[in-house]
């Protein structure tokens, strides 16, 4: 494990943290190949419930790749090639893992960072956060696979005025476009963020995961299968669905079991 990608473990629930403060967790080459590896671990982890990301201290989620990288791991096209595999890699493990997902935001949340953030289930972000893809400014193009998370999120008028404007936004105006879900107050962040993770510890683990694939696979425009169409009900021979009923029926908390 990476120093600069830290896992914390509290019981169902894992946090990963990018690990870089003295730069504002700025993403390097290794930290990519690190989050890709500790997301794909965190996915296979049955034990599991909910995972929150979140940047190190409380000034900056993170500003997306260390500019001073770019000299040498990303000064052609070749070099470029290369790096955007690790860092699509690491996107794409954010986005399959089979657990929900929840970023916290706290400050600086741009470029790299924001294509992070879009890759995660529910983004919860604090007044002072702030947001955007200045790339315009680099002569730097967002590839098809990092755009993809922004257009599903803020949809296609708000992802092209994102790109071609470079402009940074507030927590209310990302609100508005739908890269984040919630919007509390600074102190107010860890309050609900933890809120929000027990809700979803609460809930029925398999039922997550079945949800998280069905969405993935609905952003995928070929007709579903017979097969596929039939999986909306494999829920009904679980152990956990017995639980579920009885408990409501009962008024009784119920206590799923991931079976």
């Amino acid at each position: 494990m990476s120093s600069q990608i830290l896992v914390e473990r509290d019981g169902a629930v894992a946090t990963v943290v990018l690990n870089r403060p003295e730069k504002l967790n700025a993403m390097t080459k290794p930290m990519w190949e690190a989050l890709d590896r500790t997301m794909r671990e965190i996915s296979a982890d049955d034990s599991l419930r909910c995972v929150v990301l979140r940047g190190a201290g409380e000034k900056s989620f993170s500003p997306g790749n260390d500019i001073g990288e770019f000299e040498t791991e990303r000064s052609n096209t070749a070099q470029a090639r290369e790096y955007g595999k690790l860092l699509h890699s690491a996107l794409s493990a954010i986005k399959a893992c089979r657990h929900p997902v929840v970023a916290r935001i706290s400050g600086i949340c741009v470029g790299g960072g924001l294509e992070i953030a879009a890759c995660t289930d529910i983004r919860i972000c604090t007044a002072s956060a702030r947001f955007g893809a200045p790339i315009n400014r680099l002569g730097l193009v967002m590839a098809h696979t990092e755009l993809s998370a922004l257009r599903a999120l803020a949809g296609e008028a708000n992802a092209m005025e994102i790109l071609l404007e470079g402009r940074i936004y507030d927590a209310g105006a990302a609100k508005e476009m739908g890269l984040v879900n919630r919007v509390v107050e600074d102190e107010k962040l860890d309050e609900e963020v933890s809120a929000t993770v027990q809700r979803i510890v609460d809930g029925a683990p398999l039922v997550h995961r079945w949800h998280k694939k069905f969405m993935r696979r609905l952003s995928d425009p070929t007709p579903l299968t017979a097969e596929e169409l039939d999986e909306g009900f494999h829920c009904f021979d679980t152990e956990d669905f017995g639980i579920g009923y009885r408990a409501f029926l009962e008024k009784k908390k119920p206590g799923f079991k991931g079976r």
